[in-house]
């Protein structure tokens, strides 16, 4: 009875704490993505998604911080498409989590851990360009704002249960301010100004980083007490296992959403056990919860394992040609 209440109160405890800190990164992209759509016209949205040419760039230096909070921001935006493919991929690829934590407290030479962090954000940045030309070959980039259709799902009310803008999700985006200076708006169909000013906006905002961190912390749950009961352990000999397959298998245990996945990988590293391209493989598939964010966000399922896919073979390849070349870190 003791064991189970201690591996309890150790489940939640953890779990807690790898939710709460991300409380403060949703909040403010929820707050940012409402802004967006209440506040702001057709005009200043097409300039915003123009600017996102260079998102691969950004978003492989944001992914690179510890932890991964930008992750998961970057799953909430493009859920809403208010960044690229592209620059969620570069976001992915670039987090780090809890590698450099784990790198720092063994004591691990700064140019190794700078190199490996280095490749991580070059990588993110080159598939990031790559998925998002593919996009504009295939002619399928340019995608209307969904945030309207967020709000539906989430069914926050910041649109005033209004049934036009509900059977027509693109019409929350046509404001005034898409017109000319003497334009009398006349010709408009309908006033989409449903919010309450900023209170509307702040509200809208906590309802929907509540209702997606109770998700998050519930399947942390179910995640950790797994781990907890299992054993990382698992993880680490299901790695070492392998040998001739250490890349695949690397990447397919940094597809987890969970800390403990980036933390084993950089551990095996250290100790040895993994080589240079099993552990890049796993860290650049290692997005953490953003992996669970986007899964609770973008509600397109089928779209969703295309990436987490798309994700492992990346991670796959670039692991394969780090061993091919004979890089050492």
């Amino acid at each position: 009875m003791d064991s189970f209440l201690y591996i309890a109160e150790h489940v939640l405890g953890h779990s807690f704490e790898d939710t709460l800190y991300l409380v403060p990164f949703l909040f403010v992209t929820y707050l940012l993505m409402e802004w967006l759509e209440h506040k702001t016209g057709a005009k200043t949205q097409n300039a915003i998604r123009h600017a996102g040419a260079a998102g691969p760039v950004i978003g492989a230096f944001l992914g690179v911080v510890p932890q991964c909070g930008f992750s998961a921001v970057s799953a909430t935006l493009y859920a809403g498409r208010v960044i690229t493919l592209g620059t969620l991929f570069a976001v992915f690829l670039s987090t780090s989590d809890e590698m450099l934590p784990i790198f720092i407290a063994e004591q691990v030479p700064p140019n190794t851990i700078l190199s490996i962090m280095g490749a991580k954000v070059i990588i993110g940045m080159v598939m990031g360009f790559i998925v998002d030309a593919v996009l504009r070959l295939a002619r399928r980039d340019k995608q209307d704002l969904r945030i309207h259709e967020l709000c539906e799902h989430d069914n926050c009310g910041c649109s005033g249960d209004c049934a036009t803008c509900t059977a027509n999700p693109q019409l929350a985006y046509q404001h005034a301010d898409d017109c000319c200076s003497d334009c009398t708006h006349e010709h408009h169909q309908h006033d989409h100004s449903h919010d309450a000013g900023w209170k509307g906006i702040l509200v809208s905002a906590l309802k929907h980083t509540v209702q997606v961190m109770v998700f998050i912390f519930f399947i942390t749950i179910v995640l950790n007490a797994v781990l907890e009961v299992v054993g990382e352990d698992i993880l680490g000999n299901f790695m070492e296992a392998n040998p001739e397959f250490a890349v695949f298998a690397s990447a397919l245990v940094g597809l987890i959403p969970n800390c403990a996945a980036s933390v084993v990988i950089a551990d095996l590293y250290i100790e040895g056990v993994l080589g240079a391209g099993a552990m890049l493989a796993g860290l650049l598939v290692s997005a953490g919860v953003g992996i669970l964010v986007l899964a609770r966000a973008n509600r397109h399922w089928k779209q969703n394992l295309a990436i987490i896919a798309a994700l492992y073979v990346t991670g796959v390849f670039w692991g394969l040609i780090t061993n091919a070349l004979n890089i050492v870190f």
